[in-house]
């Protein structure tokens, strides 16, 4: 009767640790999100034209990978594949962008090519055109540069924000940057935390770097437990709160907007404690003029 129990006992021990070494296994959404993101990257222009962000992207999934195998499905392993997801995001979207601004800047020189070759009827006719040629010539090279160091310093700006946050880039919003609400608030609070106040000290420094003429606004957001009512007020005051410490480091006060959304813009399922958690967060979007 005894070996029985014993035997009994240890068939439910191998049971439970068979179990829990397959559910290790499973990889959270998160990470499964950053490799889909890092192989659609990969298979597009980003090798070619955004490699530095494409490697970042690369180092960002493998540091989540690293994280999931060594300690699984766990809350840190989440956060660094949610960042991993985003920089292969990024890279997508800077090697996109540049492949545009290629494709203009072929169609421009094949536009001015034929505009002198027009031109060429009459020696007048061509002075005139050179001379205009010139000028758009030098418009162009302007604003070349002026858009080549705007892209430089958001860049660097996204880049250094996205060691402590997720940063996307999105071609309506512009530059979004999305703070844990549980890292900048307590519970049902709008009340800034001492570790808040250092990653929005990072966010200020950063935010600096970027065109001096962008705007910015920042976006309380909530889940849906509680009275609709209840989470307005509170997303509206946190987004306040974020954008008057903001304001405190340096961003001026007439670049910079605050609006609560409640619950009506959630990122994910509020029937889960997961889902909830990523849909309580504050946005801040950095919107660059034209």
């Amino acid at each position: 009767m005894m070996n029985f129990q014993k035997i009994r006992t240890g068939l439910v021990v191998a049971a439970i640790l068979t179990t829990a070494a397959c559910s290790s296994m499973v990889p959270p959404n998160e990470l499964v999100t950053a490799r889909s993101n890092y192989a659609r990257a990969s298979q597009g222009p980003a090798p070619r034209l955004a490699p530095a962000d494409l490697d970042s992207a690369k180092k960002a999934l493998d540091r989540a990978e690293a994280s999931f195998k060594e300690d699984g499905d766990t809350a840190e392993t989440k956060d660094i594949s949610y960042a991993a997801a985003r920089q292969a995001e990024i890279a997508e979207s800077h090697a996109r962008t540049m492949e545009a601004n290629q494709l203009k800047d072929t169609t421009n020189a094949s536009t001015r090519a034929n505009e002198v070759n027009q031109a060429q009827v009459t020696s007048a006719e061509l002075a005139k055109t050179k001379s205009q040629l010139a000028t758009q010539g030098q418009a162009l090279a302007t604003e070349r540069e002026r858009r080549e160091e705007a892209d430089r310093r958001a860049a660097q700006a996204a880049a250094d924000l996205a060691k402590f946050a997720s940063v996307k880039q999105d071609p309506v919003r512009g530059m979004v940057i999305t703070l844990s609400g549980g890292v900048l608030f307590e519970s049902a609070k709008w009340l800034l935390l001492p570790t808040a106040q250092t990653k929005l000290n990072e966010v200020a420094e950063a935010l600096t770097k970027q065109d001096k003429d962008s705007t910015i606004v920042v976006e309380g957001h909530t889940d849906s437990q509680g009275a609709a009512q209840m989470n307005q007020d509170l997303s509206q005051k946190r987004a306040e709160a974020v954008r008057t410490y903001l304001v405190s480091r340096g961003i001026a006060a007439d670049r910079i907007t605050a609006t609560g959304f409640g619950p009506s813009r959630g990122i994910a399922d509020n029937a889960s404690p997961e889902g909830r958690a990523n849909n309580r967060r504050v946005e801040i979007v950095v919107k660059q003029k034209p």
